[in-house]
């Protein structure tokens, strides 16, 4: 029972939890070892909220999963969880998340508790809903980086917020796009929302949210706001690193047929992996060298 608990806990999608040290890296702070132990400690706190949430979406979602030819292998799906066992550990996990939260900082434990509420709101209503589906997930990333800056008591650019957004649409759109394919003519029984959709729309969607992250990231770059805080527009040179990363998504989704879980295909595609590890790379020495 406890391995298929800690497999419907979804470990793997805990690193989209890393948005959470956002605010760590650009406020120069990424080697102070109290702020690092404590921005760890807000990462964990949305791990733990995380998996509650994943619990309880596989809960709600477990008839339409058995559609699924991936999903349909879940502990809570296939029957190998008792629902029961489900349901308690999510209350309890919440709960820890939340207190555990407010005992960091009360105005970062009203964050996760509103990213709890959030997600239960997404996993019974929103997801259902055409557009504001995506926009809600956009809404839990733009958490996760408010969070981890309200636990440090730092700031958080305007441009970091965009940015974080638009990434979290276009993945958030590509996913879909990768739902609507691999299920084809069972896409809505699976879920109702994708019949609202059609691969000729959400590859325009896509476009668009390609090009605003891409100009977004940009501009945040070269803007007075990055020239002021880390002396330099050398920041600029950590753009062909998102530029590829996107790309190398794209064609992961349209001729791989992967993009259904972003994390998942983050950590198995070695390119992409790279990629995003020498973006990070070169931000910590472009930001802390210029210091």
């Amino acid at each position: 029972m406890f391995k298929e608990l800690f497999i419907s806990c979804r470990p793997k999608q805990w690193i989209k939890n890393i948005f959470v040290f956002t605010g760590l890296l650009f406020s120069f702070n990424l080697f102070d070892p109290v702020l690092a132990m404590k921005a760890f400690y807000a990462f964990t706190c949305f791990c733990i909220a995380s998996s509650g949430v994943y619990l309880l979406n596989d809960i709600l979602d477990r008839e339409e999963d058995c559609q699924h030819p991936e999903k349909s292998l879940r502990p809570i799906a296939s029957g190998r969880l008792n629902i029961n066992v489900a349901l308690a550990t999510m209350v309890i996990f919440s709960g820890i998340a939340v207190v555990w939260g407010v005992c960091l900082e009360p105005t970062f434990g009203i964050i996760v508790a509103s990213y709890v509420i959030l997600n239960i709101a997404y996993s019974k209503w929103l997801k259902h809903v055409v557009i504001i589906d995506v926009l809600a997930i956009a809404t839990f990333f733009a958490l996760r980086v408010a969070g981890g800056a309200i636990v440090l008591h730092v700031g958080i650019s305007e441009w970091t917020l965009m940015c974080v957004i638009l990434l979290s649409i276009f993945l958030g759109l590509s996913k879909r796009r990768h739902e609507l394919m691999i299920l084809e003519t069972d896409a809505k029984n699976h879920r109702a929302v994708l019949s609202c959709y059609n691969s000729n729309l959400l590859d325009q969607m896509i476009g668009v949210a390609t090009s605003s992250t891409l100009i977004a990231y940009i501009f945040f770059t070269v803007s007075d706001y990055a020239v002021e805080k880390f002396g330099s527009k050398k920041l600029m040179f950590s753009v062909p690193f998102v530029i590829y990363g996107i790309f190398r998504y794209l064609y992961l989704v349209h001729k791989k047929e992967e993009g259904g879980s972003p994390a998942e295909t983050l950590l198995m595609d070695k390119p992409l992996l790279l990629d995003v590890v020498l973006w990070a790379v070169s931000v910590v020495l472009i930001v802390y060298l210029s210091v």
